[in-house]
């Protein structure tokens, strides 16, 4: 079995491994944190502590989700808010963890209506031997707006707040940060100014995911009504990568914890190629439970072993210099496409895919269930490589455009 040295140092706190449980369901409470760490998970940032006055009341149902096909889980949509359980109940769970597992990180995520209560829950999971202190500023689904999302998409209060938690404590502090926003960089970096050490990206994503057509109700229905809530799960990693990116951009170096649709070790080394240090995992645990840890690792250990890299840090933002703007991007050349007729399975969903849905540049040969290239009408979109389902039409030669001055020998696809 390949052996890399998976473990990470993160706002001065060593992790084993990157992997984290986000907080959400997946780790409520002490018997959740304790199983996750047992199977491997280097971290849990434990469900969302609220102030002891704000009381959580459910609704039921909570969940919904989104399939593809026969792809189930594509997306998941959470109503639930932060932790349920009594403050101190929640404090002493902080209190075991840390005594039964010293080596393992504990990180508490907490959220206040006022700077009272973000000072007070900093010094009071600190004391709970918490290692690092989380700020949820970014819950879609509270039902009041001095807390959540509305909190995270205003920088004065981002800045306020965490100045309020370093007030409180004195843990390295990580910022929680919303992606209902158009831009996530004034928010970010007003938490930094505010004292936060780091930035958490992305919370989930405000959505709709079905109308019941019968009874014109969204899911899921509670008591006749639906709500606008959280979007998790594959579908967002787009979207989280790209905060990611942006945060890199924006505030160069700036660390990291990613989160956002990461359910394969390949989803973790996306994240990781992109700046993020740590990665935080909920839906994927929803769906197939703690054990996805050890395929994490193990993926992403053999894949350290293809790129010859003995330790993690080495590939944190390896990908951040290769994304540039629309603007800069080379448009002198075009890629164009070979075909596979031994792999061709003479389904026509090249032909219809471009006829319908891009530049009418393949032609049909019924007779063989052979498609070919109209080198005129191609523009080399490659829209049919992608719906090709057996891989028979690849990029091929690469031609500069009219006019064009390159080496096509020395460009990179």
């Amino acid at each position: 079995m390949i052996k890399k040295d998976l473990s990470i140092d993160f706002l001065g706190v060593h992790f084993e491994n990157p992997f984290c449980l986000s907080s959400s369901p997946v780790d409520n409470c002490y018997e959740m944190c304790k199983k996750a760490y047992d199977t491997g998970w280097a971290a849990v940032v434990f469900k969302t502590i609220g102030p002891k006055h704000y009381l959580i009341d459910e609704v039921s149902p909570r969940f919904d989700k989104l399939d593809k096909e026969a792809t189930p889980f594509v997306g998941f949509k959470n109503m639930e808010q932060i932790a349920e359980h009594p403050l101190e109940e929640n404090l002493a769970d902080l209190r075991r963890l840390k005594a039964e597992y010293p080596e393992k990180v504990l990180i508490a995520s907490i959220m206040g209506t006022n700077e009272e209560d973000w000072t007070e829950l900093a010094g009071l999971v600190e004391e709970a031997g918490a290692d690092m202190i989380e700020m949820n500023l970014s819950c879609p689904q509270m039902t009041t707006h001095a807390m959540g999302s509305d909190v995270g998409a205003n920088p004065e209060l981002c800045q306020k707040y965490c100045e309020a938690v370093k007030r409180g404590s004195k843990l390295p502090l990580l910022a929680k940060m919303t992606p209902n926003i158009k831009d996530m960089v004034p928010a970010a970096q007003a938490s930094l100014t505010g004292g936060a050490d780091g930035i958490a990206a992305i919370n989930t994503v405000k959505s709709i995911t079905h109308v019941d057509l019968e009874k014109k109700i969204g899911l899921p229905i509670i008591n006749g009504k639906s709500s606008i809530s959280g979007y998790s799960g594959k579908a967002v990693k787009p979207i989280a990568l790209r905060f990611i990116q942006q945060l890199r951009d924006g505030i160069p170096n700036v660390p990291i914890s990613g989160i956002g649709g990461i359910e394969t070790w390949e989803d973790a080394a996306e994240f990781i190629l992109l700046g993020a240090s740590t990665l935080q995992v909920t839906t994927a645990v929803m769906q197939y439970g703690y054990r996805i840890v050890e395929d994490l690792k193990n993926g992403l250990m053999h894949y350290m072993d293809e790129q010859g890299v003995d330790h993690l840090s080495e590939l944190v933002g390896l990908a951040n210099k290769n994304m540039i703007p629309a603007e800069d991007l080379d448009r002198d050349y075009q890629v164009r496409l070979k075909l596979d007729k031994e792999k061709c399975i003479g389904c026509g969903r090249c032909y219809i895919s471009c006829f319908d849905g891009a530049h009418q540049a393949i032609e049909w040969h019924e007779e063989d269930r052979l498609p070919s290239f109209i080198k005129e009408k191609c523009v080399g979109c490659h829209l049919c490589v992608l719906v090709c389902p057996v891989g028979a039409i690849a990029p091929g030669k690469i031609e500069m455009k009219p006019g064009r001055i390159g080496d096509p020998e020395k460009i990179e696809i």
